[in-house]
């Protein structure tokens, strides 16, 4: 199939990856069952239309998700896709992932990495969650030196961390030389904070931001059904009325709830790729075809006008356009 992706670099590095990236988090979640060959066909598929960007941890399926993309990808050249994973979550002989960000257990964490992918690097390497950790972001400063070390070497080619707030990373980019940040529900149809002062930030440094989570973990995927979640808890009926109002403008416009929702960060220029998990070929299709589909400024606008986007927020249009 046609490669129909738009490429880019990340931050100030040679590394170029796709506007939207593969999250492997849904390939080994005990609680959906994914078959193997099924995540595998998910990992071949989305190669195949150009979706050569990874992200994963090993807190993810307790190392599981690691091992079926690294299975996945065993038949392709080393260099023709990119590799995000992560340090800082250490994961036990029983299956338990716990916080460990000390030195001898952020290397031990890369080294289990390298060998459940069954490859010799990684691309990017991000701090996972380090606010679980740390009581304050100067404390997980004293992460970065090895981090850095590992970039300096060729361990790594970029730097970065992971997180469901911006605060903490918006310190690390004043203080410290990162690449990239991850940053899961924090710049959504439903919030947009980061949009204030980290964004520009990180445009400012040429750090690239990967955004995450933009469904806020369901109800701008499913819109406010009985059983919509709203990060991580059952959404209030607050935020029900809310998405109930923000779906109806979008109905108005011939436009999918969801297929705005995907698509508004990446109008934003601090946001360089998405990261968007799937569980199998036909969801990466359909994220594709919503990323392609033409959205009219006009919705843009009404939303503003309605308050859904903040005034402080520039909407362009999607590089998918």
């Amino acid at each position: 199939m046609k490669d129909t992706v738009p490429k880019v670099k990340v931050g100030r590095t040679g590394l170029e990856i796709p506007r939207i990236g593969l999250g492997t988090g849904f390939l080994a979640r005990p609680d959906m069952l994914i078959s193997e060959q099924k995540a595998l066909e998910t990992v071949r598929y989305a190669l195949s239309r150009g979706i050569n960007f990874f992200d994963t941890a090993p807190m993810y399926g307790s190392g599981h998700a690691e091992k079926r993309l690294g299975k996945a990808l065993a038949e392709f050249p080393r260099d023709s896709f990119v590799i995000e994973t992560k340090v800082g979550r250490l994961v036990q002989p029983d299956g338990k992932v716990i916080f460990d960000y000390s030195p001898d257990s952020l290397k031990r964490s890369l080294e289990e990495s390298l060998e459940r992918l069954k490859m010799d690097r990684v691309d990017i390497l991000l701090m996972h969650d380090p606010e679980g950790a740390f009581s304050e972001p100067g404390q997980a400063l004293e992460v970065f030196p090895l981090l850095a070390d590992w970039r300096a070497q060729g361990v790594v080619k970029a730097i970065g961390a992971g997180m469901n707030q911006w605060e903490w990373p918006a310190e690390f980019a004043r203080q410290a030389d990162f690449d990239c940040f991850l940053l899961a529900g924090r710049y959504t149809l439903l919030e947009q904070k980061p949009a204030t002062e980290f964004f520009p930030l990180c445009l400012e440094k040429g750090i690239s931001v990967f955004a995450a989570g933009v469904y806020n973990t369901g109800i701008l995927a499913t819109g406010p059904v009985e059983d919509a979640m709203y990060n991580y808890q059952p959404a209030p009926e607050a935020v029900k009325e809310k998405v109930r109002r923000l779906e109806a403008i979008c109905q108005k416009h011939d436009v999918s709830l969801n297929g705005a929702a995907l698509q508004f960060p990446t109008t934003h220029p601090a946001v360089t790729s998405l990261i968007v998990g799937a569980k199998n070929p036909a969801e990466i299709a359909d994220n594709l075809e919503k990323l392609q589909q033409p959205i009219p400024e006009a919705l843009w606008l009404e939303l503003k006008k309605a308050g859904f986007i903040a005034p402080y927020v520039p909407v362009t249009l999607s590089p998918f356009a």
